[in-house]
């Protein structure tokens, strides 16, 4: 009997902003051989229309092709979305008392009020996305899998103090989800990554990957891959997401999950200012006007800068390695 054969593809959203969380998305699937092809490769045809590259399909203020991704996933997969925030808690790899565990309690409505939320994308739309993985499937690409893990403004500078760049934090994140595909499906597992930083060797920069055996298959500007017995292949792929279907799918969810949480800290800075500068948490003047104009309400609140926005990268990032 024939092992089942599954690919992933894990991307990263929010990886250089001043506010709002880093959001890393993996997409697995069962495929045949006619699908592993399938998976590797960039979209086609008029599903490049909705799959592709996130950074060119979608963008701040305009997320609804990713929210259809997301919502079309969870319809085929059985997860609850009846709402954003519950779609979130579906796709989020850590359980909702951990994401919240290190919120002081007058901080937690900063990136979970939900007030307003809703879906935007309509449902001709969702549609569409629905049949594209049911015409996916029957090409041998079987999405069997969705996880985000979401880390927050606060974990981000809490995992600096101790020396640990948003590079290793992103890393570190894939690896997880790995980790836990790994124990939710049995057969051959092949994942592609996007490149972390610019790295060409990640063996010592692995957590909890670290200490495993593995062989190394290569390593370079554009690709470097590794070989885990009882685990599986992992590749680090350059500007995957434009080259990888399940990475650029993965990508597309994502881009919507970071989009959410970073609308709710803006909702809340506007309720309470009376105003509303729309910043996508990026560094640009409509971000560094936010941050200018949040500051009185933000003191009178006692809120903690660790929980609002990223320290600076004091000294640099990790060197690379080349």
């Amino acid at each position: 009997m024939t092992a089942d054969r599954f690919r992933m593809g894990i991307d990263e959203n929010g990886l250089g902003p001043r506010l709002g969380p880093l959001v890393v998305t993996a997409i697995v699937a069962r495929v045949t051989l006619e699908g592993q092809t399938v998976a590797a490769r960039r979209p086609r045809g008029s599903l490049a229309e909705r799959l592709g590259d996130s950074k060119a399909l979608i963008s701040h203020g305009d997320v609804a092709l990713g929210e259809a991704w997301a919502r079309a996933l969870a319809e085929r997969l059985g997860l609850d979305a009846h709402r954003p925030d519950a779609l979130i808690h579906a796709l989020a790899l850590e359980p909702r008392g951990v994401l919240r565990e290190i919120c002081p309690p007058h901080v937690e409505a900063q990136c979970w009020n939900t007030g307003a939320e809703a879906f935007q994308a309509d449902d001709d739309l969702v549609a569409r996305v629905s049949d594209d993985l049911g015409r996916l499937a029957k090409k041998g690409v079987d999405v069997v899998g969705v996880r985000s893990s979401l880390v927050c403004t606060k974990r981000l500078n809490d995992e600096r103090s101790r020396g640990r760049s948003r590079f290793d934090v992103d890393l570190h994140a894939m690896e997880r989800i790995v980790l836990d595909t790994r124990q939710r499906v049995v057969g051959d597992l092949e994942v592609v990554c996007g490149k972390v930083g610019g790295y060409a060797r990640y063996s010592d920069a692995f957590g909890p990957l670290a200490g495993r055996l593995h062989a190394i298959i290569e390593e370079g500007a554009k690709r470097s891959a590794y070989s885990f017995p009882g685990l599986g292949i992992i590749s680090f792929v350059r500007d995957a997401d434009a080259s990888h279907l399940l990475v650029a799918m993965a990508s597309m969810v994502g881009k919507w999950i970071r989009e959410v949480m970073m609308s709710r800290i803006v909702r809340f800075y506007g309720h309470h200012e009376n105003q509303a500068l729309d910043a996508s948490g990026y560094h640009d003047p409509v971000t560094d006007r936010f941050v200018a104009a949040t500051a009185l309400v933000r003191k009178k609140k006692d809120i903690p800068e660790a929980c609002f926005e990223r320290v600076g990268e004091a000294g640099g990032e990790r060197a690379i390695s080349t």
